[in-house]
């Protein structure tokens, strides 16, 4: 079953605001068979919104749009969706009860705007947002199926969850399934994986197909497998996904699951019962803060220092202050005793620590911007490398945090 999406929203276009919500609504439909045509996103303009709609059911049968609910004048999708299934907007007794009660939930009162949201088109059909006050909208005509979505991401992934995704697929039940699965690659470059792998993509059936989605540090290996016969289906990916982790040599092999490298550092802790912590300089706290996003973290993770300053390096870590002198803050001496001291004070089995140049300014020419030495601290001994990461200040970040939990799942293999 194809569908398309339509994101509406001048914000969207200014790059004030991200769409998440189509990627959100795709990982939802597609164990299901739902395949995605297509992604517009359109301005607030009413002619806008009614061409991508019109393109949008030249291609399939099912649209979903996402965003222009809001009761504010710039926000014109339920007049437009008027104007493209006929009716007109009139007030909805359950949407003003419902509006109601999550404007009281909320400890606000209700104004004007806010009830304003209860006004929807009489060519529709309502289904209460259970979590916001715009209603999701669900039309039809000559068998293809409008949804409009708020545009809000938590009310439209709670909502696809709580009711519309299952009313979409007993609307549209799909005869083909699809199945993912992922090898994560570490340590090599997307060329030369496709080069080591080459033969077996080449032998692929026709409803398998392998894509490359490269990360910083990373390569995912996705394999989407499609077919009408579900068991056919789940005996052919299991067996692809065998197949193409057994050609990764393992030292590369991070996961044959779709982990983040934070993911399967604390699974791995775990399974052991060990524990972690970070020291950090240039990251600034940006290891801590993927470790804790994670729920029950605190089951492996000990905590963070963040130590920008010298003097805290020194005071909370124990790295004396005549290496810092000697060797400037970014010196493969002062990270590593960051790293042991932060194993050594926040009682860690595995600790890790960063100390860099993330710029834009400080660089020198023999640090120039974009230098990180990073050090992992395990029972062994400590370990450091130096990196040069280029681009801006947040990739060199970014790149300096992926890399350094990869090192500690490394270091933590070799024990």
């Amino acid at each position: 079953m194809k569908y398309a999406i339509i994101a509406i929203g001048d914000e969207l276009l200014a790059g004030q605001v991200t769409d998440t919500n189509s990627g959100t609504i795709s990982r939802m439909l597609q164990p299901a068979g739902w395949e995605l045509h297509s992604v517009r996103v359109v301005s607030d303009s009413p002619e806008h919104i009614l061409r991508a709609i019109s393109e949008a059911f030249a291609e399939t049968d099912a649209v979903i749009t996402t965003g222009g609910l809001g009761p504010t004048k710039d926000d014109l999708t339920k007049q437009t969706l008027c104007r493209y299934f006929g009716g007109e907007l009139r007030e909805d007794p359950s949407v003003k009860a419902n509006v109601e009660r999550v404007v009281s939930a909320r400890g606000l009162k209700l104004n004007a705007l806010t009830a304003a949201q209860a006004m929807v088109p009489t060519s529709c059909s309502v289904i209460q947002n259970l979590v916001g006050t715009a209603p999701i909208m669900w039309f039809e005509r000559d068998g293809k199926v409008l949804v409009a979505m708020p545009g809000v991401p938590f009310e439209t992934e709670q909502m696809m969850r709580r009711s519309v995704m299952a009313r979409l697929i007993d609307r549209f039940p799909s005869t083909e399934f699809i199945e993912r699965r992922v090898v994560m690659v570490c340590g090599m470059s997307e060329s030369a994986i496709a080069g080591m792998i080459a033969p077996w993509e080449d032998s692929l059936p026709q409803h398998a197909h392998l894509a490359y989605l490269p990360k910083p540090g990373v390569v995912r290996l996705r394999i989407d497998c499609h077919h009408h016969d579900k068991d056919f289906l789940t005996g052919e990916a299991t067996r692809l996904h065998a197949e193409l982790a057994r050609l990764i040599p393992a030292d590369h092999l991070l996961a044959v699951a779709d982990l983040t490298p934070e993911e399967i550092l604390l699974n791995e802790l775990r399974q052991r019962g060990l524990s972690f912590a970070s020291a950090e300089s240039c990251t600034g706290g940006s290891i801590a803060r993927r470790i804790t996003a994670i729920p029950g973290s605190s089951s492996a993770f000990k905590g963070s220092v963040v130590a920008y300053a010298n003097e805290v390096k020194s005071a909370v870590l124990g790295v004396n202050a005549e290496d810092i002198a000697a060797h400037g803050a970014v010196s493969q001496t002062v990270v590593e005793q960051m790293a042991a001291g932060a194993r050594d004070r926040l009682g860690a089995d595995i600790a890790v620590a960063t100390s860099g140049i993330a710029g834009p300014g400080g660089g020198s020419d023999d640090k120039p911007v974009g230098t990180v030495w990073i050090a992992t601290a395990t029972p062994e001994g400590v370990h450091s490398c130096m990196h040069h990461f280029p681009g801006s200040r947040d990739r060199v970040i970014d790149r300096a945090a992926t890399t350094t939990i990869l090192s500690a799942i490394e270091s933590l293999r070799r024990l």
